[in-house]
C-alpha cells in the first residue's frame, strides 16, 4: 500500500512540473489512479495542458486504456471544454489506444452509458469519443 501511495504522490508531484516529459509520464502514472479525487483533479488538468499537447495526447491515451466509467468521463469533458487543438489531439490519443495493437476496454459500451450522465458537457463528449473510437476501429 505504502508503494502505491508513493507512487501517487510523484505522479501528482510530476502533474505540475515546468517539464512535458514529466508531465506526460505523470498523466500515465495518474490514469490508474483516476478514482482519486486529487488524481483526477490533476488529470483533467493534463488533459487539456497549456503547454504541450503531447500532454493531452498521452494522458487521453492513458485514460481511455483504462476504459472505465470514471476514466472516460474526463476525457469527455475535456472534450466538451477543449479548443480545436486539444480537440484533435485528445482524438489522436483516443484513437492511439483504439487502434493499437494492445486490445482496450469497449469505449463505445462506457460512452453510451455516458451519454445518459446529468452534466450536458459529459454527454457531447462521450458522443464525440464514441465516434471516434468507431471511426479508428474500422
Amino acid at each position: 500500500m505504502a508503494e502505491k501511495t508513493s507512487e501517487l504522490e510523484t505522479a501528482l508531484a510530476e502533474a505540475a512540473s515546468p517539464s512535458w516529459s514529466r508531465r506526460v509520464r505523470a498523466g500515465r502514472g495518474l490514469a490508474s489512479f483516476v478514482d482519486v479525487p486529487e488524481a483526477a483533479e490533476a488529470l483533467a488538468g493534463l488533459l487539456l495542458d497549456a503547454e504541450d499537447t503531447a500532454v493531452t495526447r498521452q494522458t487521453a491515451e492513458a485514460l481511455a486504456r483504462v476504459g472505465t466509467v470514471a476514466a472516460v468521463r474526463l476525457v469527455a469533458r475535456a472534450v466538451a471544454e477543449a479548443d480545436d487543438n486539444h480537440a484533435d489531439w485528445l482524438q489522436t490519443g483516443v484513437r492511439d489506444a483504439v487502434a493499437g495493437p494492445d486490445s482496450v476496454p469497449d469505449l463505445e459500451a462506457v460512452c453510451g452509458q455516458l451519454v445518459r450522465d446529468p452534466e450536458e458537457a459529459v454527454r457531447r463528449g462521450a458522443a464525440e469519443i464514441s465516434a471516434w473510437a468507431d471511426d479508428a476501429q474500422g
